[in-house]
């Protein structure tokens, strides 16, 4: 949960770098509150019938929408990539594997021109 909030903590920092842990954590956590207001759009009965989610859904994921953004760059920063890098995604099959092996790569050791390793720093 830390880690969750580091990230929130960093609203909109594009600058520096994040570790994997820091990534996939968010990741985690993101994606269990997106669940958890899902189910509540539905409890409550205010979600879209047509797509199964609601207003405390899309409040949520438009609150996360700039951090998740953020780290993800930073991440890519930490592999050495710049965040334009994120766009290879928008290369159908091929840009998503190739990203996500990027998300999953060990950041390169020592400083980079992205700044100092955050696994030393810690």
């Amino acid at each position: 949960m830390n880690w969750y909030l580091t990230v929130l903590k960093k609203y909109a920092v594009f600058s520096g770098r994040a570790r994997r842990k820091e990534y996939w954590m968010f990741v985690l956590f993101n994606m269990i509150f997106a669940v958890v207001a899902m189910i509540l759009d539905n409890v409550l009965g205010i979600a879209i019938e047509a797509v199964r989610y609601g207003p405390i859904y899309i409040i949520y994921a438009l609150a996360v929408l700039l951090p998740g953004l953020a780290v993800s760059v930073r991440r890519l920063h930490d592999v050495g990539k710049s965040g334009w890098y994120m766009f290879i995604a928008l290369i159908p099959i091929v840009g998503a594997i190739l990203l996500l092996i990027k998300m999953c790569s060990d950041g390169t050791p020592g400083e980079n021109i992205y700044g100092a390793n955050p696994k030393e720093n810690v």
